[in-house]
């Protein structure tokens, strides 16, 4: 008896120490906690979408387990994925750096916004959980960024704010920009309060001379148990003559067309076309929705990201890039799909090579 009481005590223990590990943040306390209840969009503390958006499929969460099981063979290129050497000194213009999944590098002239940075090996609170990253797609470390102006992380999920990569850039950052709530996360993780800015929807802050703004997506958070009680968000990033959408993760709905209405046209628009599937229809678009977003932002040029370097659905690694490239073709909608790593500037080139049709990708 003495014995089994021992084990249960000690798992008990266990379990206590894993659920307080720091990689998996905080919830919001106190004042943050506080203005999350006073949020317009909140219900018993639970954040809420602007439409109904049940998680469960209508199989229930079986089918999903039975799909993962099955798998997919061509999920996972079989070639290492090319790539070329960032710009990171750019001193003029407003260029962009994609380096796979959601993270990229935005450069203001000489200002430098990175955008969910996660230079992890897998999107997962820790290494050995998930499928890692493609190969050829370590190309860049944390440690390879200069001096960051803003770090912007759009929601807390793994694939878009890693523990391990903020703390390698921390010291690096001059100032955080996040969803509401989520701050709770970095404070946790050592970084001073009076470097975080948080915005709830339609709220704006001006840093370093650049006006942001947040405004919706459809999605959800959480990094353990408990889901959405950070905010989840798109942001509008204004400097000077030009005007950016930085979409984060989002299912598609009319707040795309409300968004395009009251703020556009954008310049770019950054927008996800990847790890969608029909049982979970409403929290990821498909390829030919990304399309119709940035037709309803009124969106002059697409970027797709939220693909090329990890997979956290059941589709071919590139049935996202393939779908989007063709729905992007029929509807006129102008988009750059440049290598990973490969910087471009806005208003002046716009690299389209369609890298991915000469990588061995298929099972046979």
């Amino acid at each position: 008896m003495y014995i089994a009481l021992f084990i249960i005590c000690a798992l008990i223990l266990l379990f206590y120490i894993i659920l307080n590990l720091p990689v998996f943040g905080r919830l919001p306390e106190g004042a943050r906690l506080d203005r999350i209840r006073r949020l317009p969009n909140v219900k018993d503390d639970v954040l809420q979408n602007q439409s109904l958006t049940p998680m469960e499929p209508e199989e229930g969460y079986s089918a999903i387990f039975k799909a993962m099981l099955k798998g997919n063979p061509n999920s996972r290129p079989l070639a290492i994925l090319p790539h070329v050497k960032p710009v990171m000194d750019s001193i003029s213009g407003v260029k962009v750096t994609w380096f796979g999944h959601s993270s990229y590098l935005l450069q203001l002239d000489a200002l430098k916004i990175l955008v969910d940075p996660v230079f992890s090996k897998t999107p997962s609170p820790f290494s050995f959980i998930g499928k890692k990253q493609y190969e050829g797609t370590d190309f860049i470390r944390a440690e390879d960024f200069p001096s960051i102006d803003i770090i912007l992380i759009t929601h807390d999920h793994y694939d878009h704010m890693d523990y391990q990569s903020i703390l390698k850039l921390k010291d690096r950052a001059k100032h955080f920009l996040t969803s509401a709530g989520a701050g709770s996360h970095l404070i946790r993780w050592g970084i001073p309060a009076e470097k975080i800015t948080e915005l709830a929807w339609d709220e704006q802050a001006v840093l370093c001379g650049l006006q942001f703004t947040a405004q919706p997506a459809r999605h959800f958070t959480g990094r353990l148990f408990k889901r959405n009680r950070t905010l989840w968000s798109s942001f509008i990033l204004e400097s000077g003559d030009h005007k950016l959408f930085l979409g984060g993760d989002s299912g598609y709905d009319n707040h795309f067309k409300v968004i395009g209405e009251q703020h556009g046209p954008f310049d770019l628009a950054i927008l996800e076309c990847g790890q969608y599937n029909e049982l979970w229809p409403l929290i990821h678009m498909f390829p030919e929705q990304t399309v119709t977003a940035a037709k309803d932002l009124k969106a002059r040029l697409l970027l797709p990201v939220h693909w090329g370097k990890f997979t956290l659905a059941l589709h071919d690694w590139d049935d996202s890039i393939l779908r989007v490239s063709k729905s992007a073709d029929e509807s006129k909608q102008l988009m750059v799909t440049p290598m990973l790593g490969e910087t471009f500037q806005i208003g002046v080139d716009y690299p389209n090579t369609k890298w991915w049709l000469n990588i061995e990708n298929r099972k046979q």
